[in-house]
């Protein structure tokens, strides 16, 4: 089984990398450190819609991800999201979040035009992330293989 994704959601990000369950990928709206997580299962629309083994997948992504966007500084507060009324493909939106910062203390998708990375910052953060993210060793804090194998 073949994997697509989205064309807006590919539209809008960086492909960072793929974790067991999911393709990483970053906003490409440098106002937010913004991470979305895809699951590479076709015709999802809503979480419930994995089974319960990638439903725990899921969330030690969406863990690991949030525990290293919470590293990062300014990040003062992780907002977790699968919303998905305009791209029905399931995904999860991780942003880290700063008091003051351009939508807060509101919703980030609401929050004007975004701020593009140019190509230099993209490259260096979509490097970063996979050198601290995805080619991070499995046998990491939690022990769980986040990496596709």
């Amino acid at each position: 089984m073949s994997f697509t994704l989205d064309p807006r959601l590919a539209a809008d990000t960086f492909e960072v990398g793929e974790l067991s369950l999911s393709r990483l990928l970053l906003m490409n709206d440098a106002r937010f450190i913004w991470l979305i997580l895809v699951p590479r299962v076709d015709n999802l629309s809503e979480i419930i819609d994995l089974d319960a083994t990638d439903r725990a997948r899921l969330m030690e992504e969406i863990s690991a991800c949030s525990t290293w966007l919470r590293a990062r500084p300014g990040v003062d507060k992780i907002n977790v999201g699968a919303l998905g009324n305009i791209v029905r493909q399931l995904h999860i939106h991780i942003v880290g979040r700063a008091v003051g910062d351009a939508a807060w203390p509101g919703p980030v998708w609401v929050s004007g035009a975004a701020r593009r990375y140019d190509s230099d910052a993209a490259n260096a953060i979509v490097t970063r992330i996979r050198r601290e993210l995805i080619d991070k060793s499995p046998s990491g804090s939690s022990g769980t293989k986040l990496l596709h194998s």
